[in-house]
């Protein structure tokens, strides 16, 4: 019963808004939602040096999918919730003890996949930055940002930023994000370093446009398998409130993700003249990268091992190059047909023998995949539909298809649909992994993994509305073999039946004078018999803040309380050895409150935050855990800023 009075009481909450327009509703990103004009001038009598700086929309950002935006200096609830160190907000993630590990996922909508195979040790995965990821910029005058948040015990989380543009039509950017914190638990040290270097150029005519980075990122942590005794953390009685009095599985082993990628993409334009031209276009990407799993003596809980001292390494290098050609028309839109030469070699330094001396897991998996697709889009005066289509012409059984349409009633009315139906590869520690326990070392012929996933989603003055229905076949997944947690044998297996996953998300920012409240509901629901997809059946975040310009205007704050809940489920387990999360039908997680307070400040470019992280920790019941033996964060204090600096 009052499980019911709290979910009636967060649609009420979300339903409430009916009454109350949000002004900055719609699918286009905006400045603010707070109502501050977000702007970089000031007053001139105050500071002439500020008089004459360009409009804020001119510092523009976008991505090799066209997406554009541009700088945002304001201060928002929305900027709350990316004040991570992913930098992006982490609703449906949950967050491990220390920062710079691990996260579970509750939103299995957040799940994406590939329809060429990665490396895999998706875990590892979280703060690594994809082709995707990497941000390209346009700015008028030199452009820094300095990212600063405190972290557990001692260490640092830093992201430092600069852009310039050398020329109108040239740009460069160079950054590196820095991670150390040593945590609360024995053996539980982040480190990680991701640095990046982008440049753009476009010809003055704009028929030559070009796009490239480097990246060269390192995920560093140790890794402690989690706490032996739950029964004791969930006590937490002296002396086991110091976390480090606590024993943990593993007390001398480190796990290492580190990669370097380069990319360049770039078109040509036939015609100068003509709007109706032929578009010329490549792009190439090599990424090598490597996993280590190092551990000073073998440990019983991953079962026997070949050797005293565990290191295991998984080496990965990618050649992908795209070749198209693209016609564009005013009128009947824009067609593209393209080749895709997509090379891999995922390899090991050893061969498994078996006892009658053949061999039983090779060393390596190489490949090539040559594919060919199509891309068509149409602008109509307020909507956009898009198709893709790509499909294998070597001997992969490997497809893609996907359909979209975005449709613009008005600025408080938007609606979208998208289609995606996918024939993928496994990713490649599904096939092959070696290792020097000897349970860990596979070779496998796994089919095709099919996906098909239809989303809906509404923005309207009222409400936003998110929906996704998927049925998955063929699904991969890790599971424990012994269904003990004391003793870990995790092996990649398929589902041959067919899952269903639907959900549905709402979420609305309700305003009223000086302060706001934001809702993000979640249900999620999948028919899964084997119990090899778990989901909690709802996640929920509410924030109730307050605004108020202070100081004659000077600064502006922003102070409030984010609720974070989700129902109890059994949420998947993390095995460090794999760098991947494994199914687990033994022990439920959930149901435990998580309260965090805030103060954030904005003065100028510079953007201060506060945060009370799980503040009712020692009061709700020590039962809170992000995995069945990995507990979640106790109550921390932390600070940080967000500034940035103009020329």
């Amino acid at each position: 019963m009052r499980n019911f009075f709290f979910v009636f009481f967060l649609v009420f909450s979300i339903a409430s808004s009916a009454q109350i327009r949000n002004e900055n509703g719609g699918f286009g990103k905006l400045p603010s939602s707070t109502g501050e004009r977000d702007t970089l001038s000031f007053d001139s009598n105050r500071n002439k040096d500020y008089k004459e700086r360009p409009p804020v929309e001119l510092y523009k950002i976008y991505t090799l999918q066209k997406d554009t935006t541009y700088l945002d200096t304001t201060l928002s609830i929305q900027k709350e919730y990316k004040f991570n160190l992913l930098r992006k907000d982490i609703f449906g993630l949950l967050p491990f003890a220390n920062e710079g590990q691990t996260y579970n996922t509750l939103d299995f909508g957040l799940t994406k996949k590939n329809v060429m195979p990665t490396m895999g040790f998706l875990a590892k995965h979280f703060n690594y930055l994809e082709v995707e990821d990497i941000k390209y910029y346009n700015v008028p005058t030199p452009l820094s940002d300095l990212y600063f948040k405190t972290v557990m015990e001692q260490g640092q989380s830093l992201d430092a930023f600069l852009t310039v543009n050398t020329k109108r039509n040239l740009n460069f950017s160079i950054a590196y994000k820095g991670l150390r914190s040593i945590g609360k638990y024995i053996n539980a040290i982040s480190s990680s370093g991701n640095f990046r270097f982008t440049t753009s150029y476009f010809t003055k005519d704009n028929r030559y446009v070009l796009n490239a980075h480097f990246t060269g990122q390192d995920i560093s942590n140790q890794e402690n398998g989690g706490i032996k005794d739950t029964a004791v953390f969930e006590l937490s009685e002296p002396p086991f409130n110091e976390r480090e009095r606590l024993d943990v599985y593993f007390s001398d082993a480190t796990s290492l993700l580190k990669g370097n990628r380069f990319l360049i993409d770039h078109s040509f334009k036939l015609n100068k003249e003509n709007p109706n031209s032929l578009i010329f276009t490549h792009q190439f990407n090599h990424e090598y990268k490597f996993f280590d799993f190092d551990q000073t003596t073998a440990n019983e809980r991953f079962g026997q091992a070949y050797s005293n001292a565990i290191s295991n390494k998984t080496r990965y290098n990618h050649f992908y190059n795209k070749l198209g050609v693209g016609f564009t028309t005013k009128k009947y839109g824009e067609v593209q047909f393209y080749v895709e030469d997509n090379s891999y070699n995922y390899f090991y330094k050893s061969i498994v023998f078996d006892s009658s001396g053949n061999t039983s897991v090779p060393n390596a998996i190489n490949d090539r995949i040559n594919s060919i697709g199509g891309n068509y889009t149409y602008f109509g005066s307020n909507f956009k539909t898009n198709l893709h289509v790509s499909n294998a012409i070597t001997d992969q059984s490997i497809s893609n298809i996907e359909a979209s349409i975005n449709y613009k009633l008005n600025d408080d009315y938007q609606f979208e649909f998208h289609y995606q139906k996918l024939n993928s590869l496994p990713n490649l520690n599904y096939t092959l992994y070696q290792s020097s326990y000897i349970e860990y070392n596979w070779y496998n012929n796994f089919k095709n993994e099919k996906r098909n996933v239809f989303q809906i989603a509404a923005k309207t003055k009222w409400i936003n509305l998110e929906a996704q229905y998927s049925i998955l076949d063929d699904y991969l997944y890790f599971d424990n073999t012994t269904n003990d947690i004391e003793r870990l044998t995790v092996k990649p297996f398929q589902n041959n039946n067919t899952i269903t996953y639907a959900s549905i998300k709402a979420s609305k920012d309700i305003k009223f004078w000086k302060f706001g409240l934001d809702n993000t509901l979640l249900f999620q629901q999948v028919d899964n018999a084997d119990n090899t997809l778990n989901v909690p059946q709802l996640v929920t975040r509410n924030a109730f803040y307050f605004s108020e310009h202070v100081f004659k205007k000077a600064m502006f704050i922003q102070t409030g309380i984010v609720f974070n809940y989700f129902t109890k489920y059994y949420a998947n387990d993390y095995n460090p050895l794999l760098g991947e999360f494994y199914v687990q039908n033994e022990k439920k997680i959930g149901a435990f409150p998580m309260f965090d307070f805030f103060i954030n400040a904005k003065v100028r470019q510079a953007r201060l935050f506060l945060k009370a992280e799980h503040f009712n920790s020692s009061f709700t019941g020590y039962n809170f855990y992000t995995a069945p033996n990995y507990p979640y964060r106790d109550f921390i204090v932390r600070f940080g800023i967000v500034w940035n600096f103009f020329s």
